[in-house]
C-alpha cells in the first residue's frame, strides 16, 4: 500500500515552525535532535520500541500494541499490492502479500521497532522497520517472498538497501510479484494481450461488414487493454518489480501491438467503405433496373391502351336441319335391241351363253 511521505514530510515541517516560533516566544531554545525525539516518542509512545502484534492489515502494514496503545504499523521502503483501497478493485498478489505478512508477523509475536527520519505519515501511522524476535527485518522478508517492491520516499530511506537486495533475491528467483505463471502480472498481461491484437490483426479482412464490425469490436477492446497496460506501467506498483530491460522489452511490444493493432483498424475501415460503396453502386443498379422495367410496363400498357377494339368473336351459323332428297326411280328404257348380224333372217336364233349374241339356229 502506497503511503504519501512527502505530504508527512511537509507536515512535520510546519510542525517544527511551529514550534520553533512558539519557544522563541517563550523565551527557549530546541534543536533538531530534540524535535525528532520528541516526534518519535509521539509515533511509539515514551519513546519505547518494542511492541506487540494484533492484526494484519494489509501486506505493508498491520496493528500493534505499543505500551499498551494500539498503533497502526507501515513497513518503511517496501510496498505491496493494495486490497484495502475502497475505490479500486484488490489488486494481484495482494492477498498473498497480506497472507505472508501474517505468516512473518503472526498475532501475539513480539516485535521491536525502529524508526528512520519521518516517524508518522499523514493518515498517522507510524513508519517502521520491523524487526522480529529473531533479529529479521521484517521489511525485507517480505520483499525475499516477492510479495512487495522496494519504494523510497525521502528523507526516510534507512531500509531500503537490504529491502532492494532481499527483493533481487525474489527477482533472481522469479518468485511472488517476479512469477513467470500468475496471469494477472503484467508480463503475463502484456504476452495476453499483445497476443489478442496479433491474432486480431493476422486475421483476413472478410466480405461480410458484420465480420468487420466483430473484428473491429475485437481489436477496440484488446487495444483499450494495451493502453491501459501502458498507463498502468508508468507508476504500477506491479511493473516496479522487473527490471528496465523486462519493462523495455514489455513495452515495446505493446507499442507494437497499439501500432498494427491500429492500422488493422483502418484496413478494416477502408474495406467496410469498398463494401459499402460496392453495396451501394449495386443498389443504384437495381434501382435502374426496377426503374427501366417499371417504364417499359407502363409504356406496355399505353400500347394495349390505345389498341382498336377487338372484333366480335366468330360464332358459326347453325347447321340446318338434314332433309333426305325425296326418291325418285328412273324411268325404264329398254334397251334398244341388237342390231340383227344377219339381215334378213327371221328364223329361229340360238343365243351364244350370257344371251347377248346368236347365230341362226340353221348354222349349228
Amino acid at each position: 500500500m502506497v503511503s504519501t511521505l512527502p505530504g508527512a514530510l511537509a507536515r512535520t515541517k510546519a510542525v517544527g515552525i511551529a514550534l520553533a516560533a512558539l519557544m522563541a516566544l517563550s523565551g527557549c531554545n530546541s534543536s533538531p535532535a530534540a524535535e525528532s525525539n520528541a516526534a518519535r516518542s509521539e509515533a511509539t509512545g515514551s519513546g519505547a520500541d518494542q511492541a506487540t502484534v494484533i492484526r494484519v492489515i494489509d501486506g505493508d502494514t498491520f496493528e500493534a500494541s505499543i505500551n499498551g496503545e494500539q498503533k497502526t504499523v507501515r513497513l518503511l521502503n517496501v510496498d505491496t499490492p493494495e486490497t484495502k483501497d475502497p475505490n479500486a478493485p484488490v489488486e494481484c498478489m495482494g492477498p498473498e502479500a497480506t497472507k505472508g505478512l501474517e505468516q512473518l508477523l503472526p498475532v501475539g509475536a513480539k516485535i521491536r521497532l525502529e524508526l528512520d527520519v519521518e516517524p508518522l505519515d499523514k493518515y498517522g501511522r507510524t513508519l517502521a522497520g520491523v524487526f522480529d524476535s529473531a533479529g529479521k527485518l521484517v521489511n525485507a522478508e517480505i520483499a525475499r517472498l516477492g510479495l512487495g517492491v522496494p519504494v523510497l520516499f525521502e528523507p526516510n530511506k534507512k531500509f531500503y538497501p537490504p529491502v532492494v537486495e532481499a527483493f533481487d533475491e525474489a527477482r533472481a528467483r522469479g518468485v511472488g510479484l517476479n512469477s513467470s505463471v500468475v496471469a494477472c502480472l503484467p508480463s503475463q498481461e502484456v504476452a495476453i494481450a499483445a497476443q489478442a491484437v496479433e491474432t486480431l490483426v493476422a486475421a483476413p479482412l472478410s466480405d461480410s461488414a458484420a465480420d468487420l464490425d466483430r473484428g473491429h469490436a475485437g481489436l477496440v477492446a484488446a487495444l483499450a487493454t494495451v493502453a491501459a497496460l501502458k498507463a498502468e506501467a508508468k507508476d504500477g506498483i506491479h511493473w516496479a518489480a522487473y527490471k528496465t530491460t523486462q519493462v523495455s522489452a514489455m513495452l515495446n511490444r505493446l507499442d507494437s501491438a497499439a501500432t498494427t493493432g491500429a492500422a488493422k483498424q483502418a484496413a478494416i475501415g477502408a474495406k467496410k467503405k469498398e463494401l459499402a460503396d460496392a453495396e451501394a453502386a449495386a443498389a443504384a443498379a437495381r434501382q435502374a433496373a426496377e426503374t427501366a422495367a417499371a417504364g417499359a410496363a407502363a409504356a406496355e400498357a399505353e400500347r394495349i391502351r390505345n389498341l382498336p377494339p377487338a372484333p366480335a368473336p366468330y360464332v358459326p351459323p347453325a347447321p340446318a336441319p338434314y332433309v333426305p332428297p325425296a326418291y325418285v326411280p328412273p324411268a325404264y328404257v329398254p334397251p334398244a335391241p341388237a342390231p340383227n348380224p344377219y339381215p334378213g333372217y327371221n328364223g329361229p336364233r340360238c343365243y351364244a351363253p350370257g344371251g347377248k349374241t346368236w347365230t341362226p339356229c340353221s348354222k349349228r
